[in-house]
């Protein structure tokens, strides 16, 4: 039982909690059932709604603060005089208050996470250069001497060339002892990020680093429709033992194919680590039992951009040398490679933020703190 002048816990803490389920069960409910029933619905940046459970940390705050704030006031005076010292302590506003503020900002929340809902026909004019990456894959691109793998500093700088492209179109290659085709050239930005998330070794089963077959296999991708700039960019760390990259360049170079490398790794070299559910369990070993050692090539990158008439960049993990070569491939000749037609989502996330900010408008005008009128002790709430 609370006293005159302070905060009714008991309901406040009852309202507070029915709500926060309520609408938990609301979003996990809508999470669970809207793939089958709402097909075109979709969060761009799903990653963001674990920031949901703030609202969790902000209700226990809030309860914690009430409970504080109350024995904070019963220390200042007696019960009976606290109404008095204390006016206009109103648990319902400050609940209500609450509410409001906590909830605009999961609205806010979902917002950020990008909602969207049905597709829209978006046309692109291209004009610019083909290009197609022949990344590799191999167990060797695992190697942590790029933070945190020589990998993923690859993938980041895939993702970069995509998001700059604009106009270009894009093709890509995994090689590792063997070389694919893993996108046909388009100009289809959105295509080509889908293939980030499943790159890695385990794509190709004949280990090994074949820049060769890769850069053979690249130059095969341009067909006919090719434009007038064309460049083949191999992403690797160099370490080839299964062909012959440089004539595989100088191949290209004469079909007017321009080769550029970006090396990753460090010269000095780095093990290559075992990992099992994520936990590192050792290194990977030859034959014999010895650690093995993969290092950055930068001599081959070399020589097999110069034979393609192109240019090689070092990567590091703050770098991943996408700047050089994107001016690299703008002073190429622009060719217009037509006008193409993509389905894209509907973004619906300004419902949610204006939801969002009208709660929390709502709630910073609104008081704590109650005034005096006529119908003061019909309200139960009233503390």
């Amino acid at each position: 039982m609370s006293s005159p002048g302070t905060y009714r816990n008991a309901p406040i803490t009852s309202v507070v909690l029915a709500v926060e389920v309520l609408a938990w069960a609301i979003g996990i409910a809508f999470l669970l059932y809207a793939p089958s029933a709402l097909p075109q619905f979709r969060f761009a940046k799903p990653s963001m709604l674990w920031a949901s459970f703030a609202g969790l940390v902000l209700v226990l705050a809030y309860l914690i603060g009430l409970r504080l704030k109350n024995r904070a006031m019963k220390r200042f005076g007696e019960a009976g005089m606290l109404p008095g010292m204390v006016p206009g302590v109103s648990s319902w506003r400050t609940t209500t208050r609450f509410l409001l503020l906590r909830h605009g900002l999961g609205l806010a929340i979902i917002a950020l996470a990008g909602p969207q809902m049905g597709t829209r026909v978006e046309e692109v004019k291209a004009k610019g250069v083909d290009v197609v990456v022949a990344l590799d894959v191999s167990n060797s691109m695992m190697a942590e001497d790029l933070k945190p793998n020589r990998m993923e500093v690859a993938k980041r700088a895939l993702a970069q060339l995509i998001d700059r492209m604009h106009g270009d179109r894009l093709g890509i290659v995994v090689f590792a002892g063997q070389a694919y085709t893993q996108l046909p050239i388009t100009a289809d930005r959105s295509a080509a990020k889908l293939f980030l998330g499943s790159l890695g070794p385990n794509m190709v089963q004949r280990q090994g680093t074949a820049i060769g077959t890769a850069i053979e296999q690249a130059t095969r991708s341009f067909g006919a429709d090719a434009a007038k700039g064309k460049t083949i960019i191999v992403i690797s760390d160099g370490e080839s033992f299964e062909d012959d990259g440089v004539t595989a360049a100088k191949e290209a170079a004469e079909k007017g194919i321009i080769v550029n490398t970006i090396g990753m790794g460090s010269p000095q070299g780095s093990p290559i680590p075992v990992r099992v559910s994520g936990s590192v369990i050792g290194f990977k070993k030859d034959k014999d039992g010895q650690t093995v050692m993969t290092k950055l090539d930068e001599g081959m990158l070399s020589r097999i951009a110069e034979a393609g008439n192109g240019e090689y960049v070092h990567a590091t993990s703050g770098d991943t040398g996408i700047d050089a070569i994107m001016a690299k491939l703008r002073s190429m000749d622009q060719s217009d490679l037509g006008t193409f037609r993509f389905a894209g989502h509907e973004d619906r996330f300004q419902y949610f933020l204006a939801a969002a900010c009208a709660l929390v408008l709502i709630g910073l005008a609104m008081g704590e703190r109650t005034f005096a009128n006529p119908f003061k002790k019909r309200i139960g709430w009233s503390a």
